[in-house]
């Protein structure tokens, strides 16, 4: 469960072994669980994940997120020797402990359907979103030419317009808005006109 498991502790954190990850290739990545974490935005949530990291002898995380994820890495890694060093005094965990995990290692890796991380082609679920579309596409196209209705589809994309973008190339649409290029005033006339053509 992400960052909540690392919070919680018990259960949500296991080795992993051949039997509990056969079979999931096929499956999305949040198959391990995904969860928004109140508790690690503030210091005492990230003391506990770091108790809990310890008592199990972690000292290594591969943190697989957007913004959110990966700057929660950097901040935690940031206070990671403050973090020990308070539980060493609050006698949570003792001196040689703290020593033996002295030092945290994190790798990020952008998982992101927005596909909006510079230096990368493309990031970990954009390519199953935009298959997903395309079948959701596939789908409604019949419908759309058996009632000769017009159908609009809203994809993912807050902030960037990848995903609409590629599947609108892929589809062939008439019309395609995406938050890079707002349309111009007038616009609702346009689309009619090419609409009507």
């Amino acid at each position: 469960q992400g960052y909540e498991g690392l919070v919680e502790g018990g259960d949500n954190i296991k080795q992993a072994s051949w039997l509990s990850v056969s079979n999931i290739i096929q499956l999305g990545g949040t198959v391990i669980g995904s969860a928004r974490c109140k508790a690690f935005t503030t210091r005492a949530g990230r003391l506990r994940a770091a108790r809990n990291l310890v008592e199990h002898g972690i000292t290594n995380l591969c943190v697989i997120g957007g913004d959110g994820s990966l700057t929660g890495a950097d901040i935690f890694r940031s206070e990671w020797a403050g973090l020990l060093e308070e539980l060493v005094r609050d006698g949570q965990i003792s001196e040689e402990v703290a020593r033996k995990n002295c030092r945290l290692n994190i790798v990020g890796l952008v998982g992101s359907i927005d596909n909006d991380f510079c230096g990368t082609d493309m990031t970990i679920g954009t390519d199953s979103a935009l298959h997903r579309i395309m079948e959701v596409i596939d789908a409604i196209t019949t419908t759309a030419q058996s009632h000769q209705r017009t159908f609009v589809l809203e994809v993912m994309g807050r902030h960037c317009g990848y995903l609409a973008l590629v599947s609108g190339l892929a589809s062939g649409a008439d019309w395609l808005f995406i938050p890079e290029s707002p349309p111009e005033d007038g616009w609702e006339d346009l689309m009619c006109e090419r609409l009507g053509e």
